[in-house]
């Protein structure tokens, strides 16, 4: 008997392997076309996809910093300047490294031949370290990290610079920067400021002009290669910085050294807490010198005590004293009340309102003329002129003056001193006001007074800026104040002719100039201790030359000098800085006798 067959038939066998078959190629098939498809979309269509990721960690950017504009003189002469200094940086990402490899010349083979060699890290370290001058561990701490940007070296020289980037560690490049010197040192210190060692401006003008001087960063983009060397003609976007402006200031170098010189010696010599000597052409109002008995020395800014840095002449507001009397004077005669040949009788002492005033030096009764009332400083004839105003003309005549207003010279160290509104004076302050107390003004205050006098009674606002210039050259001039009008030509006149009086017979003769006449006023003050009360005095003399045709206005200030007061004389030196400011502009020597008002009836 035959068995029965069991199993799938051979024809069925065959039918289903080829069926397996066909679905593996299949599917092989459609797998290949997806890898296909994907392998398109990342080579061919995704053009901001992995291309770009690596575009991205190949590209590096570097801010460019821009030049820092210098300070001139009036003449051209550098006050400021910023020197090219660079950077030493390093993208870390790009120098942890075993080794690296650099160009050295072949010694085996001719000159100029050379070859690639393998350096290890830690010897490129070694000499970095040695160009640097900083100890290998504190550079290893700077050079190797996760970090993209990090500062190896501050402000290196364009010499270091190339040493540095010789050693070739990947990743380490050069900024350029800059760094600020001051090539006349202490001259007009304390005006100029400095720049700290973080190129922030810190004092006087460096931070009253920075939106000037500093400009505009610009920004470099560029590809780096993995051995940390950037790659040539691969991507490259620079947008250049916009270096700041240069300023020229209305200062003479030469002028200020020479005030400052001749403050500095009076001071010494009278054993003065401090003194200053200000410097102004008449008509225009720009400040020629601004000198300080101690002054700062940018280059080296520590060297001076935090008191010492900034200018007197116009952040030390005290009691002028009797320079104040000219716009007592100016303010009767614009009134109409008193002429210079007006008569008055003085006694030592005189008494209004139950207040009682005196002059410095005892005399006997005088017959004074209004000019004689000012050449001999008599507090009780100023008194009596000053009381035919009222309290609010009073007030109203020193705010024209400009006591109390700002300077408006830019400098943050301004004080605008102090004027009490009258219905605050007392009994008393409502006449010392008139001589010279119970306000306070700076120097140069005090200076600007006596331009109005001398520019036929326009004041004008101090300048210290004459222009802005550009990078390429182009200057901006600062426009000149147009002024305002104080008194008449006419009174602006008289006064100069009394002031002239003052000095040919009255208390200015200590300012006299042989080629030149010279109209003055003296001031003494007494000055208000720290602690309540007076502890000494404040000295001041103004000056004007040549008084028929004014140029320049000279104000000498010495605050508490020692000794006694009848033999300290700032007028001593006015004559030195006003002789030397006229001869350096060759102002022609008056030609005239002085024109002077008779002192007494």
């Amino acid at each position: 008997m035959t068995p029965a067959r069991t199993g799938t038939p051979d024809g069925l066998r065959l039918a289903l392997g080829s069926t397996r078959l066909r679905i593996g190629m299949a599917f092989v098939l459609v797998l290949l076309l997806v890898l296909g498809v994907r392998l398109f979309q990342l080579q061919a269509l995704d053009l901001n996809g992995l291309a770009q990721a690596g575009l991205s960690n190949r590209l590096t950017s570097t801010v460019v910093q821009p030049v820092r504009g210098s300070i001139v003189d009036a003449d051209g002469k550098y006050f400021a300047r910023s020197v090219e200094r660079y950077d030493i940086v390093v993208d870390q990402r790009l120098s942890a490294v075993e080794e690296f490899s650099r160009s050295v010349e072949d010694p085996e083979e001719e000159s100029g031949t050379r070859r690639e060699t393998d350096v290890p890290i830690e010897q490129g370290l070694t000499e970095l370290s040695e160009v640097l001058g900083i100890d290998v561990e504190t550079l290893r701490a700077s050079v190797l990290g996760e970090s993209s940007f990090n500062y190896v070296a501050r402000s290196v020289t364009p010499e270091v610079r190339d040493r540095a980037l010789a050693v070739k560690i990947p990743g380490v490049y050069a900024d350029m920067t800059s760094v600020r010197t001051y090539p006349a040192g202490p001259v007009a210190g304390s005006v100029i400021g400095y720049v700290g060692p973080d190129g922030e401006a810190r004092a006087g003008l460096e931070v009253a002009l920075d939106d000037h001087l500093t400009g505009e960063a610009g920004k470099r983009t560029f590809e780096i290669g993995g051995d940390g060397i950037r790659i040539p003609y691969a991507t490259n976007e620079d947008v250049p910085a916009r270096d700041g402006q240069d300023v020229r200031l209305t200062i003479d170098q030469d002028l200020q050294w020479f005030a400052q010189q001749t403050i500095a010696s009076q001071v010494k010599d009278y054993d003065a807490e401090w003194g200053n000597i200000v410097v102004v052409e008449t008509a225009t109002g720009a400040i020629r010198a601004m000198a300080e008995s101690t002054t700062l020395d940018p280059n080296d800014p520590d060297a001076t005590p935090i008191e010492d840095r900034s200018p007197n002449s116009v952040s030390a507001a005290f009691e002028p004293g009797s320079t104040t009397k000219v716009i007592t004077l100016a303010a009767a005669l614009e009134e109409g009340l008193i002429e210079p040949t007006s008569h008055f009788t003085l006694d030592n002492r005189y008494t209004v309102g139950n207040q009682t005033f005196k002059d410095s030096t005892e005399h006997e009764r005088e017959r004074r003329t209004a000019a004689g009332v000012l050449a001999k400083s008599m507090n009780t004839g100023t008194v009596q002129i000053g009381e035919k105003l009222t309290k609010q003309e009073r007030y109203d005549w020193l705010k024209k003056f400009g006591i109390g207003e700002p300077l408006g010279t830019g400098l943050g160290e301004e004080n605008r001193g102090l004027l009490a509104t009258p219905d605050t004076w007392d009994d008393r302050q409502q006449y010392t006001v008139l001589f010279g107390q119970g306000l306070s003004q700076t120097a140069l205050h005090t200076a600007m007074v006596y331009q109005t006098i001398a520019n036929d009674g326009v004041r004008l606002a101090p300048r210290l800026v004459d222009a802005y210039i550009d990078p390429d050259g182009t200057e901006h001039e600062v426009p000149q104040d147009e002024g305002t009008r104080v008194v008449s030509p006419e009174t602006a006149a008289e006064m100069r002719k009394m002031l002239e009086t003052v000095t040919e017979e009255g208390s200015g003769a200590s300012g006299e100039l042989e080629q030149y006449r010279v109209g003055s006023k003296t001031g003494t003050a007494e000055a208000p201790s720290d602690t309540g009360g007076y502890d000494g005095y404040t000295l001041s003399y103004a000056g004007i030359a040549p008084i028929e045709a004014p140029e320049y206005v000279v104000v000498v200030t010495l605050q508490r000098p020692q000794g006694d007061l009848y033999y300290l004389i700032p007028g001593l030196s006015f004559q030195k800085v006003m002789q030397q400011v006229l001869n350096a502009n060759n102002v022609p020597a008056s030609t005239t006798k002085p024109d002077i008002y008779p002192v007494e009836f």
